[in-house]
């Protein structure tokens, strides 16, 4: 039978899971409303290959796809994501609480190589959870609006449709590089993150932090973890895609993006991607 100190302890422990999870999905339901235009742009940009360049940046695809589909059309593919955000979200916040609690247990303030390991184990956590089979609907149904008939109808439609071509695999498609990218970018994140609230804390562990700095840090994280990934990124989605069957696996996408493209086909979308993160 646990003591009441640990049944104590357990008891907070429950309730930061849940607080975290909460929080974090609440923000994450808000932010994809907010910043889901920049989202569809950076996936419309890094499935373009070769010479097969339907927009010839960030604002063609924009005025493109208002021209044909009214601004509503840039908001295609945003039911997956708001659908998925909160679970997302909250198993990102929750996973990294829980790995904070279960490995560094007696730390207030982590320092960089804690936050990393926390980071990548919730990065980790989510991409196997929400993130892989989100992404893979998301790419798909945007992906799905540049056929001359779409053939998805709706959020359900479309997860049914995949199943019924690809079974279990197609709602999985792009797994290694979802994974690598979801733990890098939380790693990256995380880490920087609480650097930069060290830093600012200095000799002081107790030393309040405004808000508006807290969300200056994370826009710096956000960036590194841009710049840091997105290599990654453009993989995933290439994988996940519709003609991911070009591609034998995630390193022939690889080389053939360099072939296609050089090394500039890595960063496709990073702008908007930027305005999204960060």
């Amino acid at each position: 039978m646990a003591s009441p100190s640990n049944a104590s302890k357990q008891s907070s422990f429950t309730k930061k899971l849940t607080t975290a999870a909460l929080a974090g999905g609440v923000a994450g339901g808000v932010e994809i409303c907010i910043t889901y235009p920049t989202e569809f742009v950076k996936t419309q940009l890094q499935l373009q290959e070769g010479g097969k360049q339907l927009y010839s940046g960030n604002m063609d695809c924009v005025k493109q796809t208002i021209s044909k589909q009214g601004v509503l059309g840039l908001y295609k593919g945003l039911s997956p994501l708001l659908a998925f955000s909160i679970p997302k979200a909250a198993v990102r916040f929750a996973g990294f609480e829980g790995a904070k609690a279960q490995l560094y247990p007696d730390v207030k303030n982590l320092n960089t190589q804690q936050s990393l390991l926390c980071g990548t184990i919730a990065g980790a956590l989510e991409a196997t959870f929400v993130v892989c089979p989100q992404e893979t609907i998301k790419v798909k149904y945007i992906h799905d609006t540049r056929r001359a008939n779409p053939q998805y109808r709706g959020l359900v439609h479309g997860i049914r449709a995949i199943y019924a071509e690809l079974g279990f695999r197609g709602i999985y498609a792009g797994y290694l590089p979802t994974l690598i990218k979801q733990s890098s970018n939380q790693m990256i994140r995380f880490g920087t993150l609480n650097t930069l609230k060290n830093w600012y804390r200095g000799n002081d562990p107790n030393k309040q932090i405004p808000l508006y700095i807290t969300g200056f840090f994370g826009a710096i994280a956000g960036a590194a973890s841009v710049f840091g990934n997105t290599p990654v990124d453009v993989i995933k989605t290439k994988m996940q895609g519709l003609e991911a069957h070009k591609y034998n696996g995630s390193w022939d996408c690889v080389k053939k993006t360099f072939a296609e493209d050089g090394f500039k086909g890595f960063y496709k979308g990073t702008t908007a991607r930027l305005g999204r993160v960060v």
